[in-house]
């Protein structure tokens, strides 16, 4: 049912300042950058083999990652779990007891439909479902 770890979201205050460590220090390919109004985030896309690494930015204070950041400080948010069927998924995640943050799917960065579950639901760590049909 999960096929893969499709990516790690990463919490940073400035993009600017943290891609270099990525690009320049560790190697990765910068794959490009999207602004994501409905969360309120701007998200830099690097490859890291067959997994990718998202760099997330706050673009206002009432983000959900600026609340994060201002909580907890940069460094891991999330982890997300590729999937084909996401509506299926949450749907058996409820029924097993584990809360979610969405009940429907909504349309996360690349146009992915993606879903959290709570991470008091998870031992304390914010998996997302990611369900990428079509898209690359």
């Amino acid at each position: 049912m999960i096929k893969k770890v499709d990516h790690i979201g990463i919490a940073v205050r400035s993009i600017d300042e943290a891609l270099p460590f990525y690009t320049e220090m560790l190697k990765l390919e910068f794959l490009g950058l999207e602004k994501v109004d409905s969360q309120g985030v701007k998200v830099a896309f690097i490859k890291a083999g067959e997994t990718k690494l998202e760099l997330l930015e706050p673009t206002s204070e009432e983000s959900p990652i600026a609340k994060f950041i201002e909580k907890r400080g940069e460094g891991l948010h999330h982890v997300a779990l590729g999937v084909d069927s996401i509506q299926e998924r949450i749907n058996d995640m409820k029924e097993q007891g584990i809360r979610m943050l969405q009940d429907e799917p909504k349309v996360g960065a690349g146009g992915a439909h993606v879903a959290f579950m709570h991470p008091k639901s998870t031992g304390g760590i914010l998996y997302e479902f990611c369900e990428k049909k079509g898209l690359k």
